[in-house]
């Protein structure tokens, strides 16, 4: 290989240049981003800089003095159009054409929208620099009706940050309890309730009818007919991957770009970040697409040692994330269901302080903290050494009979 292309000047994508540098690779690394800045953190949009504690000097993943040592061609406000698969090239929308011996595919996910949305100001998604600072600006002036629609962890950390800065909040959730899908009900409840409990207006089982005003938002129409007065709304209701671009390609494109547990999608085509979808060995071989951070710093880090020959293995990882909300540290490792069995393994609800484990079908699937972070990385690490449900077990009855 004398030659890289990554699309996608993101977390994934950088992590994957300097990957490839550390890793011996002294060909041309070429990184094509649709976004004007350099490429930038994007967990702390949603706390950090939406409330003002950070600048955007920050967010930024490479130092000013270290993009010498990645020695690559960085090209801004350029999205890449078109892949030919066959040539390892990519067009770009200047009209311009890049090709590498390898491509690395990492051009992330947008925010879904709702009807009008683009429409009215004081409407926001929150996923870019861009999305953040218009948002902020919103929040440091007049906005007193905050409305978030979404009760994720996007939506729960908009919200949390609104009503610390001040303003009114509303969440809006469709379902009945937010995130059961991923952490069941009680554990959904549990974190629905820790905006109720610090003034949140939460309402479940509440869909938006439409989003109401002229030029700029006056208020939210739920699905019940009522009408939510709103000077702002935070839309977090889930992400589209990017994968428009890559129609006639010829990859596999199914809720993102499928590869096998290489992460390669064609032969020389590789995928990082949230728009992958690899077959993971570590959950029996699951297709996942997974929106963490960490998961887009670990993949970026391993498609560039693939590349450059350094990395024989499969890339089974056990995917975990963080989420920080007024006082609350919530953690998540694992690929755990709604429907999982599910147990208290150390604290309890009550005093919001505790650990909780998943399984399904004799396997240990996940482990969720409430302010427990050392909890989540021992059964992340169980998970990563095979654990099954019963070790899990055993292992929390042991670690309880120790501190007793």
């Amino acid at each position: 290989m004398n030659s890289v292309v990554i699309v996608g000047a993101s977390l994934a994508g950088i992590r994957c240049a300097g990957s490839l540098r550390r890793s011996g690779f002294e060909g041309s690394i070429t990184l094509v981003g649709d976004e004007a800045h350099r490429p930038y953190d994007r967990p702390p949009l949603s706390k950090q800089y939406l409330n003002g504690d950070w600048d955007v000097d920050r967010l930024q993943l490479v130092k000013p003095d270290m993009w010498d040592d990645l020695d690559l061609a960085l090209h801004t406000s350029n999205p890449a159009v078109r892949l030919d698969v066959g040539t390892t090239s990519v067009a770009l929308a200047d009209g311009s054409v890049v090709s590498g011996d390898a491509i690395v595919l990492a051009t992330g996910a947008r925010p879904r929208t709702l009807a009008r949305s683009d429409a009215l100001a004081g409407v926001h998604v929150l996923r870019t620099l861009d999305d953040a600072s218009a948002l902020r600006s919103e929040l440091e002036g007049e906005a007193k009706n905050v409305v978030v629609i979404g009760a994720g962890f996007i939506g729960a950390e908009a919200a949390a940050t609104a009503h610390l800065a001040g303003h009114k909040v509303t969440i809006i959730e469709a379902g009945a309890v937010p995130m059961e899908r991923g952490l069941g009900p009680v554990i959904g409840t549990i974190c629905g309730d820790l905006h109720r409990e610090e003034g949140v207006d939460l309402r479940l089982s509440t869909g938006v009818r439409s989003l109401l005003g002229d030029n700029a938002i006056a208020g939210v129409e739920l699905d019940d007919g009522s009408v939510l007065a709103a000077d702002v709304v935070v839309i977090g209701i889930g992400v589209v991957p990017n994968t428009e671009w890559l129609d006639d390609s010829g990859l596999t494109i199914d809720n993102g770009i499928v590869a096998n547990e290489f992460c390669e999608a064609a032969p020389n085509i590789y995928v990082a970040g949230d728009v992958a979808r690899w077959t993971n060995p570590m959950f029996d071989g699951e297709l996942m697409r997974v929106e963490h951070w960490e998961n887009a710093v670990e993949q970026g880090n391993y498609v560039g040692r693939r590349i450059a020959g350094t990395e024989t293995e499969a890339f089974a990882p056990v995917p975990w994330f963080w989420s920080d909300q007024y006082s609350y540290k919530i953690q998540l490792a694992g690929r755990p269901l709604g429907t999982d069995d599910m147990k208290i393994i150390d604290g309890t609800i009550e005093e919001k302080r505790f650990a909780a484990i998943f399984g399904r079908n004799g396997m240990l699937t996940g482990v969720f903290g409430l302010n427990r972070p050392k909890h989540v990385m021992q059964y992340r690490m169980q998970m990563t050494q095979g654990a099954t449900w019963d070790d899990a077990l055993a292992f929390a009855e042991a670690a309880a009979a120790k501190k007793a």
